[in-house]
């Protein structure tokens, strides 16, 4: 058999407006930018890709299934300024071929640097997925896919099933990232690891007429799938959904190439679509995932240099989460709020100084003029939203 596992990232952070030493507001986020680019993805991407999702299903008769990992600021967004993505994604939903997985709500690091931060956002943002579509999450992936075994052993004293990140050349060895895998000494979740290839095929390469396999059509992928009968179970797929009609504009080709895609795939009768859950259910378990140190789906490290590689980055994290007593000593929900929002890890990534291929695509995302830019603005908005804390601590006392 080769399963087809698509698993979506939809992720909006809450963007910084521009904040000065001397700027005194208590208001840090530029809430035109983000209605702007909220209403921009929900109309080239998230509402065109949706409704092609459902005609695939209803199509297929229930065999096209997929997964899709919602932020907490992605809902949260999404429910003041495109509420119609909701009601589409609710629709998904009711159909009972999409799973919902479970992540930070903030998409923070917290894991990194507080447990307790990092077990309470899993648990509002799960609790968001079941207020929205009524369904429980037991597939967990971390923000990034950033894991090493000690997540894999957190994660499952919090009662997932499954958990999900990337297959990193260097540790899977001659092994392919087709098969599931258990980490050591955690004998109740399995992990799922995507493949890097065949996904940034898709989410990088698709519209690349340098790329030496352009154009790729809906038959060639298909082909590349069939490959992996007889070596492994699962092709899982894993990518940010603006990749559907935003990072690979409509007019490449994107939503015809998902069109015609299952078609091809289910051509082939050993092959078929599933979500993580039904790979949990349907394949043994075929070896071991070791992972001493952390790694991710970010650059070609696949480390978390894209987000602690340099000093501004390490000092802003170290600063933000040293906050966590006093904000919560303080007693005031939007102060704690904020904090959260500035946990997100698309703040760290725009202040990486990566060179060459790496840097181009951090320099592609970043909405500042500079890494150094988006560290002041960053430091500017945490002195300020220190200064809030302790004085309400002190008034406390």
């Amino acid at each position: 058999m080769a399963s087809v596992c698509f698993y979506f990232q939809v992720h909006q952070p809450y963007r910084l407006r521009r904040y000065s030493v001397f700027d005194t507001g208590t208001n840090y986020f530029d809430e035109a930018r983000n209605a702007e680019v909220c209403h921009k993805v929900a109309r080239k991407a998230y509402l065109p890709a949706n409704r092609l999702l459902l005609e695939l299903i209803n199509k297929h008769a229930g065999k096209v299934r997929l997964a899709f990992s919602l932020t907490g600021t992605a809902i949260g967004q999404l429910e003041k300024h495109s509420p119609e993505v909701i009601d589409s994604f609710r629709e998904l939903a009711r159909t009972g071929c999409v799973e919902f997985l479970a992540e930070t709500y903030y998409h923070s690091l917290s894991f990194l640097y507080s447990r307790r931060e990092f077990a309470e956002q899993v648990r509002m943002q799960q609790e968001a997925i079941e207020g929205l579509f009524n369904c429980k999450a037991t597939v967990f992936r971390n923000t990034e896919l950033i894991y090493n075994n000690d997540v894999a052993h957190y994660v499952e004293s919090m009662g997932f099933r499954g958990i999900i990140t990337e297959g990193v050349d260097r540790i899977l060895g001659y092994r392919s990232p087709s098969y599931l895998y258990k980490p050591p000494n955690a004998p109740r979740i399995v992990v799922l690891l995507k493949n890097y290839r065949l996904s940034d095929d898709i989410a990088f390469r698709f519209s690349n007429r340098g790329w030496n396999e352009y154009p790729l059509t809906a038959e060639k992928f298909a082909r590349w799938v069939d490959q992996v009968n007889g070596n492994g179970y699962t092709v899982n797929l894993f990518m940010d959904y603006e990749t559907l009609g935003e990072h690979q504009w409509a007019q490449s080709g994107i939503f015809e190439f998902l069109a015609e895609l299952p078609d091809l795939i289910l051509a082939n009768p050993d092959n078929d679509f599933m979500t993580p859950s039904d790979l949990l259910q349907a394949y043994p378990v075929s070896g071991e995932y070791d992972v001493p140190h952390m790694i991710s789906w970010a650059d070609s490290e696949r480390d978390l240099s894209a987000w602690l590689g340099n000093a501004m980055q390490s000092n802003a994290l170290h600063e933000l989460y040293r906050m966590e007593g006093e904000v919560r000593n303080c007693g005031d929900p939007k102060i704690l709020q904020d904090w959260r929002k500035l946990q997100t890890s698309d703040h760290f990534y725009y202040m990486c100084t990566k060179y060459l291929a790496d840097g181009a695509v951090h320099e592609h995302f970043n909405p500042y003029e500079s890494p150094y830019d988006s560290y002041i603005n960053f430091m500017n908005v945490l002195d300020n939203l220190r200064s809030r804390a302790t004085g309400r601590s002190g008034r406390g006392r």
